[in-house]
């Protein structure tokens, strides 16, 4: 018989939220400058992925009301079905990847079977990509950023031994893991795929840290009610009607040696820094439309992103599922000089840290998995209108990995912008390197890559000013 596992209510929250217009998807893309073989990568997803049942396991949704979902093992399962290798028309580049990328985001998984993919597209140059996709009912971004990292060798003829569910989330002792570990590779990927997941925190500062002040200083029923009471987002081009098709980009790597730089020499956390240029990015697109984003003294524009935090414990460690709240942050869009910009952002983003407004959306989250249809949808819309985009910050590995024999060139995902939004930003340090993604909405913004474009301008101008005061 059939193994039969009810699934958790946050899970059961973002399987229901999958609609034709805004697909619950986590997506990633890697890239390598040379072909993969797919032989080899059959044997590393059989041995360090499918150690996890969960990715055997199909969802069913049982035909009584109010009955929760549930996943059981697929009888069928074929790694062949879940594996496609395609090609780019040759020699395909960035802007040829990246449209085949926003076709395969805009394209729905077939829930008959486990909700995962893998694409191998041959013809990216002189190499090839790997995009992966991945339900957000399975798990969350950070659980799943870190599964794909402890698939990783250290080396290109690593031995492919069969893995095991990914250990230490939390990301704690990653330096005396990797003097433990340093001749094992799989451990020490599991390591690193630690620290990705738990510096997620960072985003907003340690979790368990913000939920002791939150409860301090106005406890989860006032966090709750202000999150509810705040008003709706401006209507901005960034927001509004969604549609099936949506549009994917990502930039050109930026050195992370040089957000330091600016960071050390003009104040804040590398968090903060980027947040900054992400604000100053979407000023910039907006403007560049002729928008009229105002300025201090006419109550200018300001949109909220709402940010992921990790609220994982140690029991949660090598799990799947999702466990993680919401944040929001008000981006000073009105702010054109980088400076002041920066400092607004410093300040806001340290009331958040005393905010409990992460613990107070994952139990929102959890009502709703709970609850009907008609109260799913009462959540949604009353929390839609108060944010714009999703950003996500994620540091990943210091140093390159090789996957299936060949190194990995570039990092990016994307998590779904749930609650029917259009504009998702990530950023994904990787070998010393930001990596700057975004998923839009075709209708809304048909052009996102002129929004990492204005992120890119606005880092260095911030490189230029740090440099300035340093000299």
């Amino acid at each position: 018989m059939a193994k039969v596992e009810i699934m958790s209510p946050v899970d059961v929250a973002w399987l229901s939220m999958e609609e034709p217009t805004n697909l619950m998807m986590v997506n990633a893309v890697i890239t390598f400058d040379r072909p993969l073989d797919m032989a080899r990568v059959r044997q590393v997803l059989e041995y360090r992925w499918l150690c996890y049942e969960r990715f055997r396991q199909r969802v069913v949704r049982p035909p009584v009301p109010l009955l929760r979902p549930y996943w059981q093992d697929d009888p069928h399962f074929d790694l062949a079905l879940h594996l496609q290798h395609i090609a780019l028309p040759a020699p395909g580049d960035r802007a040829a990847l990246q449209n085949m990328v926003s076709d395969l985001m805009s394209t729905p998984l077939d829930f008959s079977r486990p909700p995962w993919k893998f694409y191998v597209i041959d013809n990216y140059g002189d190499g090839c990509a790997v995009m992966a996709r991945t339900h957000h009912c399975l798990a969350d971004g950070m659980a799943l950023v870190a599964v794909l990292l402890a698939m990783t060798d250290f080396y290109p003829d690593a031995p492919l031994t069969p893995g095991a569910p990914v250990e230490g989330l939390s990301g704690d002792g990653l330096l005396g893991g990797w003097r433990r570990e340093v001749g094992n590779t799989v451990g020490l990927a599991r390591s690193l795929a630690g620290r990705a997941v738990g510096g997620a925190r960072a985003v907003v500062g340690d979790a368990d840290h913000a939920v002791a002040l939150g409860e301090q200083s106005a406890g989860y029923g006032l966090a709750a009610g202000r999150l509810l009471a705040r008003s709706a987002d401006p209507r901005t081009r960034l927001k509004g009607k969604l549609g099936v098709m949506k549009r994917a980009a990502w930039s050109e790597p930026f050195p992370l040696n040089d957000v330091k730089l600016i960071k050390n020499a003009l104040g804040g956390t590398i968090n903060d820094v980027l947040v900054t240029a992400v604000a100053g990015g979407l000023r910039r697109y907006l403007v560049a439309a002729g928008d009229d984003v105002g300025n201090a003294n006419n109550g200018g524009l300001e949109i909220r992103a709402a940010l992921p935090v990790n609220l994982r414990d140690d029991a949660d460690n090598g799990k799947l599922g999702n466990k993680f709240g919401l944040v929001f942050l008000t981006l000073p869009i009105y702010i054109e000089e980088p400076l002041m910009r920066l400092a607004e952002v410093r300040r806001r983003m340290l009331e958040l840290k005393r905010s409990a407004e992460a613990p107070v959306t994952l139990g929102i989250l959890g009502a709703m998995g709970l609850g009907t249809d008609a109260f799913r949808e009462f959540v949604v819309r009353t929390l839609e209108p108060k944010a714009t985009v999703v950003l996500t910050n994620v540091p990943g590995p210091p140093i390159p990995l090789y996957l299936a024999g060949q190194r990995i060139q570039e990092l990016m995902f994307w998590v779904p912008q749930a609650g029917r939004l259009g504009v998702g930003i990530s950023i994904l340090s990787y070998a010393g390197n930001i990596h700057l993604g975004i998923a839009t909405d075709a209708g809304l913004v048909p052009d996102p890559e002129r929004v990492l474009a204005g992120v890119h301008e606005e880092l260095a101008r911030l490189k230029v000013l740090a440099k300035a005061v340093q000299s």
